[in-house]
């Protein structure tokens, strides 16, 4: 799609959210905002072609790239990690925990990829079961309890399919997940800072504001996945990304994330510090812009975001 149809759409969507009518008293001021600037990041964007889709794809996954506690050591202080969902078992693919970031004290919440063969193993490739979720709701909760925001860093190709996964309640954890991000009344900022894969990425991404790094993907599916149900073909996956544009800028423009987080030059694996400093801004302006927002207000407004999504009528 040319960039000129790109924000053709984007401009007729804020045509449609300005008229839409909503129960309950929620607004769509702050998303009218969004979508604006989002318009003008567009403008200002060049357009992308079906090998430079690819290319983010393959940064996504880059195994050097900065995982959740390469962040963590650079962002918070004071940084206490929880373990365990208080039911069944710890699940390493999904970190949570309490710190301070710019002097206030937040919920962090992330997937944790790993380096080597053995870390990997223990992680889980970063696609975690139901107890990572149980865990990551379990802080999500002490949050609200205490009116701590809540940041989340998605970095997974999914929640994990396997057969004890779906014996332990995988589907109904990642709805729980969902559910419960729509109800707190606390500030969420989340950023997709690798692949942002399927429910598993999005039962962490129900916020106040989905960030995504610049070379991240978000998608319903990998482009493997697709090709395998579409043409039985793997070779055919590039085909399939160029497709479904699960890149930053396609993400915007389709209204599921609402800003690109800057990256070092040629990626955020080339320089974890720099990349956390634009990060840590990124999320430094976010919460300071919705953090002294009554939590009903917050509530209606996330609620408000999310049912919008995909409104064309």
């Amino acid at each position: 799609m040319a960039a000129d149809d790109q924000l053709l759409r984007l401009r007729e969507r804020l045509t449609r959210l300005r008229s839409l009518r909503l129960l309950g008293g929620a607004s769509l001021s702050n998303d009218l905002k969004r979508l604006q600037k989002q318009i003008e990041q567009l403008e200002a964007a060049p357009t992308l072609t079906g090998e430079q889709i690819w290319h983010s794809v393959k940064l996504a996954r880059d195994e050097q790239r900065p995982y959740t506690l390469d962040y963590v050591e650079r962002l918070l202080e004071d940084w206490v990690e929880l373990h365990g969902d208080r039911g069944r078992a710890e699940d390493a693919a999904v970190v949570a925990g309490i710190g301070r970031f710019n002097g206030r004290t937040v919920v962090l919440i992330g997937h944790q990829k790993g380096r080597d063969i053995k870390e990997r193993v223990d992680r889980n490739f970063g696609m975690a079961n139901p107890e990572g979720y149980r865990k990551a709701m379990r802080a999500m909760q002490i949050a609200e309890r205490h009116r701590f925001p809540v940041i989340t860093l998605i970095d997974t190709p999914g929640a994990w399919p396997g057969v004890a996964a779906e014996q332990h309640g995988q589907g109904g954890t990642l709805a729980r997940s969902h559910a419960l991000m729509a109800r707190l009344t606390v500030p969420i900022v989340a950023c997709i800072i690798g692949e942002g894969g399927s429910g598993g990425a999005s039962a962490l991404a129900l916020a106040d504001r989905v960030l995504m790094q610049e070379n991240a993907i978000y998608t319903v599916i990998t482009p493997e996945g697709c090709v395998a149900i579409l043409w039985r073909d793997a070779g055919q996956a590039q085909k399939a990304a160029a497709a479904f544009k699960p890149d930053a800028r396609h993400c915007v423009e389709l209204g599921v994330v609402d800003a690109i987080v800057k990256e070092p030059p040629g990626g955020a694996q080339n320089d974890y510090d720099e990349a956390a400093r634009l990060l840590g801004e990124s999320i430094e302006a976010e919460l300071a812009e919705i953090e002294d927002e009554p939590g009903g207000a917050l509530r209606r407004e996330r609620r408000a975001k999310f049912r919008t999504m995909g409104v064309f009528a």
